[in-house]
């Protein structure tokens, strides 16, 4: 069937997979609105920009009259579910799902339209399920079809633990489709089997069974693995646009035509000719990169924010100048590991005549950690060790330095503080 113009930029950009294509093409031409499921377990607080590749999808079919039944999985997320990871999720109580989903909600809303959403809490239906229920549920199903999923194969076959409870996430994440009656359910490559158990469920239970559309899962800031918070690789909605226009300058030239294709609105016509350009050598990636920073930051904030972040970082990360706005860390004696000793003399005795000049001995680790730069000791260390701490423009290679009132810190490439000394607490 073809799928005609106004719906070949959902399903060809941005899309991995549907299931079954044509079924879905019928649906959108029925005249009725569409219900697509969007179901999240609310197991950390923040988004990043691989959730932003589906909301972005969930925002284009709200966009031609269909609506969005976002699911809050109180329930699933107090399960674990680990969706292509080796270990079991850790399970969350009730109040840590509901914090959770609520700053999630605020953040899901800077995409997708709040008036075509439904919101539902999966408690609405199985806070009143029993055991029965339960058994009826999983009698549907075989040991032998559970396995089937990847990520469960391989650690059943290595004699890795997998809890029952785990087994019963793709059964109840399938019943979340019967109790919407859901169309199409959306989201990762890495949720296909959980998305096929919800159409053979509802097929046993006399409902048509839901569309699929799979989206590509977005590769971190590191290069090779998806964005995740427990990896350190993510672009989050929360970030600053300073830290979210570093972060994307940061990423391998070879994810920039990616981050374009599932991040942006840039069109198909000029995406083309990024592509033939970079393979020319005519185009400077970092142009391409200044270009695709812009953009995103100017999703979440706006394009007079996304320029001044742009400016920050040439002044910064490529002028290796100092910037303006620093925040100041005041510091009094009984914070450092080493007592705050103010003295006239350099660290190899030659004397400072000027009272500015005098300087401090501080333990670095100590002191990256009191001043906000670096969450604990053992990280302060780490930044030491990589090379990734500088005072007053000057590297750090050991664990003793020295500072003194207005020393300015740098801590890896987009921290930096000035520092006050005081000689005691009350000044």
């Amino acid at each position: 069937m073809n799928i005609g113009e106004e719906l070949r930029p959902l399903l060809r950009r941005g899309v991995a997979e549907v299931i079954f294509e044509e079924e879905l093409v019928r649906l959108h031409h029925s005249g009725r609105p569409l219900r697509i499921k969007y179901g999240v377990d609310p197991s950390r607080p923040d988004l990043h920009l691989g959730h932003a590749v589906c909301l972005r999808k969930l925002r284009q079919l709200q966009d031609l009259g269909h609506e969005v039944i976002f699911i809050v999985g109180d329930w699933t997320a107090q399960i674990g579910d680990p969706s292509g990871q080796s270990t079991t999720r850790l399970m969350l109580s009730a109040d840590e799902v509901r914090a959770n989903a609520e700053t999630y909600l605020q953040q899901y809303f800077k995409i997708v339209d709040r008036s075509k959403t439904k919101v539902v809490w999966q408690s609405q239906w199985f806070s009143s399920f029993t055991l029965t229920n339960i058994i009826q549920l999983t009698s549907r199903f075989t040991v032998a079809q559970l396995l089937a999923r990847e990520d469960f194969a391989r650690r059943y076959e290595s004699g890795r633990p997998i809890a029952i409870t785990e087994l019963l996430y793709p059964m109840l994440q399938a019943y979340d489709s019967v109790a919407i009656e859901a169309d199409v359910e959306l989201g990762g490559t890495d949720q296909r089997f959980n998305f096929l158990v919800g159409r053979e469920l509802q097929n046993m239970m006399g409902q048509p069974p839901q569309q699929i559309i799979l989206i590509p899962l977005l590769v971190g800031t590191d290069g090779t693995q998806k964005m995740s918070k427990s990896l350190n690789n993510y672009i989050a909605f929360r970030d600053t646009p300073r830290e979210m226009y570093g972060k994307l300058m940061s990423i391998p030239d070879h994810l920039i035509l990616p981050y374009f294709e599932l991040v942006t609105d840039v069109s198909d016509a000029e995406l083309e000719g990024f592509r033939q350009r970079l393979a020319e050598e005519s185009l400077n990636p970092m142009l391409l990169k200044q270009r695709l920073a812009r953009e995103i930051v100017s999703q979440f904030y706006t394009s007079k924010t996304a320029e001044e972040a742009e400016r920050h970082f040439i002044k910064v990360f490529q002028r290796r100048e100092i910037p303006e706005d620093l925040p100041e860390r005041v510091l009094h004696p009984g914070q450092l590991r080493i007592p705050l000793q103010i003295f006239h003399h350099g660290l190899e005795g030659t004397p400072h005549h000027r009272e500015e000049e005098a300087r401090t001995l501080a333990d670095v680790a100590d002191l990256l950690v009191t001043t906000g730069l670096a969450r604990s000791r053992g990280e302060g260390k780490r930044l030491v060790a990589q090379r990734a701490v500088e005072i007053d423009g000057k590297e750090v290679l050991g664990s003793i330095a020295s500072v003194r009132d207005g020393s300015v810190i740098r801590a890896g490439k987009r921290r930096f503080v000035r520092l006050r000394l005081v000689e005691d607490e009350k000044a």
